[in-house]
């Protein structure tokens, strides 16, 4: 039985995980994605809106 990680590997090789990681990195080139992805960061490590450091 293959590992986990061979698992995972053989996926992201496959022509749907090949289309998988392009919808992903599509989406992350989106600035309201990027944004709405800072803000949920921000609010995870307890930062209020708007005091976000633009060293992105």
């Amino acid at each position: 039985m293959a590992s986990i990680v061979q698992r995972i590997k053989e996926y992201f090789q496959s022509q749907k995980g090949r289309e998988g990681v392009e919808r992903v990195k599509t989406a992350a080139r989106d600035p309201r994605n990027r944004e709405r992805v800072h803000r949920l960061m921000d609010q995870w490590r307890g930062r209020r809106a708007g005091t976000r450091h633009r060293d992105v």
